[in-house]
């Protein structure tokens, strides 16, 4: 429909403010003339002149001093054109008068509240037309596609604030809206990030401490819909029995030149391609996780990244935890935990494991061990004086559960004892070298029973992830710290039937989830906090080559409070000689102890278990644990 005569509606503010009040008593009646020529004032909104603006503007303040006239069914058409309009589509000036009407819809009659809330959501995002879906990624990139966006937003914010103002219980009312017009997984990234944006700012404004908890869970479900939305099929594209990237830290001991030039640098860009390329849902979360990480980083800057990340923490214990596979969203927390570790990082571990020692379902008690043993791992800023401490109540809960139990190996009976087994090898297979070269945590470490669990009936060295094992009894035999029985030279007694079973299809006692992360904008993130394995291993391996003094050893480590990892930023340049340069680079694709998966194919040949520090593979999917 055109816009009606300009000249059948020529009137002063005065007479309009009379007529629409008219207009809407007489449509109730039957008498639609006018009411009519008012809906299609409203409803137009294509190539609007400037007497097209002023008069749109004159309607809809008319229309705001008459809302206590306005009947939910009887001006149903006036509603919907008025709810249906985009700020995106008009100047300041409609804006002005379109919002200043939302807010006196909402505070006349409560049957109008959430329309006006779910109008103003939905403007989070520019409208589903052809012009905005060809034009939206340029158009940001442009001056006034900026002030535009400026423009829409800040007075959506406002107006959602001046609704709560008016109507207390609009916030309420807003949780479910936010959740209900989050946009779905398959939506494209830039107008789900837009609307996550505008979330973030929901949660950081004024509003923030009565729909902040809403907004950060519904984040996290979403990041969680994403993650496992990517198969690892989408990773393991050639082989789904290989691990992520099929390669040995040997197919890249060649020269530092051969790595720099050749081998590395090339393979490194093409592993990252197979993933990234085409994977939009990876893609997706990628940018998700990003504006999460920003947000949080900006809540640490204004002292409140405690208050929320006690809320991020309910919903990874709801969520993530239980996510059977989570790939990359739990990197949330690590961000989190690295910018404040001191009270989110101890908040994560003490969390974690009071699920495991006092915790109900095993499935969840095993998951948040494995959680435990990973993150303490991986985490650069955590005190080695805290990893011992937690380790220590891993080990004691394990003594505790073998003083009660007399029989033999039983993986499914036993499955969270074996996994708290397996997480305490694993912690040591990355911290021992730092208890060891602190007096105190070295005494501690010897006083732990940790002879007595791995040597009890239950025989967890047999059940256990033998390249995990392995590499544990290889480490606690050089250093002469445990009483631990021999292990034949070929493996036998590692690669047992025992170690299949307890894994089988759902081995989520192989899954150690902050293994190195794959997305490629969250890696800036999350890298200057992180230990990769290829770090732990050079110390090890100028152990074994020379001979390393404790105070040799404490001096590779910053003080027994963490491993040192060089300043890695995104312009970071490498001398071409610097092998240990090459070596952390190469650690964010290739390095883990996690290892490849062995055992999909039980009635088939099992694959030989490598040891860490010489044979490494990247983590398994959490359908191989």
């Amino acid at each position: 429909m055109g816009a009606p005569d300009m000249d059948e509606l020529c009137f002063t503010d005065s007479e309009l403010d009379l007529h629409v009040r008219n207009a809407l008593n007489a449509a109730i009646q039957g008498d639609c003339d006018f009411y009519n020529q008012l809906v299609a004032v409203i409803h137009h909104k294509e190539r609007l002149s400037a007497e097209e603006v002023a008069l749109l503007v004159t309607c809809l303040k008319a229309v705001a001093g008459a809302v206590s006239c306005i009947h939910i069914v009887h001006h149903r058409s006036l509603l919907a054109a008025i709810l249906g309009m985009s700020l995106w589509d008009y100047g300041t000036d409609v804006m002005d008068a379109l919002v200043e009407l939302l807010v006196s819809l909402a505070s006349s009659n409560g049957e109008y509240v959430d329309l006006c809330l779910e109008m103003l959501v939905v403007n989070f995002m520019p409208p589903d037309t052809p012009y905005y879906a060809s034009n939206f990624m340029e158009l940001l990139k442009q001056p006034r596609g900026l002030s535009k966006k400026t423009q829409v937003l800040d007075r959506v914010h406002s107006t959602l604030k001046d609704i709560s103002n008016v109507v207390p219980l609009s916030p309420l009312r807003l949780e479910k809206i936010l959740r209900d017009q989050m946009p779905k997984i398959f939506t494209k990234e830039p107008i789900m990030a837009m609307y996550v944006e505008n979330m973030l700012r929901l949660e950081s404004g004024a509003m923030g401490e009565l729909v902040g908890s809403t907004v950060l869970v519904t984040i996290m479900d979403r990041l969680i819909e994403l993650d496992v939305e990517i198969a690892w099929e989408d990773i393991l594209q050639d082989d789904f029995h290989k691990g992520i990237f099929d390669m040995e830290l040997e197919d890249f001991e060649g020269s530092a030149d051969h790595i720099e030039q050749d081998g590395y640098e090339l393979t490194r860009e093409a592993l990252i391609q197979r993933f990234f390329c085409g994977n939009l849902v990876a893609e997706k979360l990628d940018s998700l996780m990003v504006l999460t990480f920003e947000h949080l980083k900006s809540c640490f800057e204004n002292g409140r990244l405690v208050q929320v990340y006690e809320i991020l923490l309910q919903s990874f214990q709801k969520t993530v935890l239980t996510a059977y596979k989570s790939k990359f969203a739990q990197f949330v927390m690590f961000y989190a935990c690295s910018l404040d570790p001191e009270n989110c990082g101890q908040m994560l571990a003490n969390a974690l494991i009071d699920i495991f020692v006092g915790g109900v379902n095993p499935e969840w008690r095993m998951s948040s061990v494995a959680y435990l043993a990973s993150y303490l791992a991986r985490a650069k800023c955590i005190p080695v004086s805290f990893v011992a401490a937690i380790l220590e109540r891993v080990v004691n809960w394990c003594f505790s559960y073998c003083k009660n139990q007399d029989g033999d190996i039983n993986p499914k009976a036993h499955k969270v004892f074996y996994a708290g087994c397996q997480a305490t090898m694993y912690v040591l297979c990355f911290r021992m070298k730092q208890m060891l070269a602190v007096p105190r945590l070295k005494s501690q470490l010897q006083l732990m029973r940790i002879d007595d669990i791995l040597g009890h009936p239950l025989r967890p060295l047999q059940v256990c992830l033998p390249s995990i094992v392995e590499e544990f009894l290889r480490l606690a035999k050089a250093n002469h710290i445990f009483s631990l029985p021999e292990t034949p030279d070929d493996h036998g007694l590692l690669e047992s039937e025992h170690s299949r079973v307890f894994g089988g299809i759902e081995r989520l006692d192989m899954f150690f989830p902050f293994d190195p992360c794959l997305l490629r904008k969250c890696d800036r993130y999350i890298r200057p906090n992180y230990v990769y394995w290829s770090m732990v291993r050079s110390t090890y391996d100028e152990d074994d080559e020379e001979g390393t003094s404790d105070e040799d050893i404490a001096d590779a480590y910053d003080h027994g409070n963490g491993i040192s990892i060089p300043d890695d930023g995104s312009d970071r340049s490498y001398d071409e000689g610097n092998s240990d340069a090459d070596e952390f680079d190469c650690a964010l694709d290739k390095m883990s102890i996690t290892p490849r998966d062995s055992s999909h194919k039980f009635g088939g040949r099992m694959q030989r278990f490598v040891q860490m520090p010489s044979k490494i593979r990247p983590s398994m999917s959490p359908e191989s644990l």
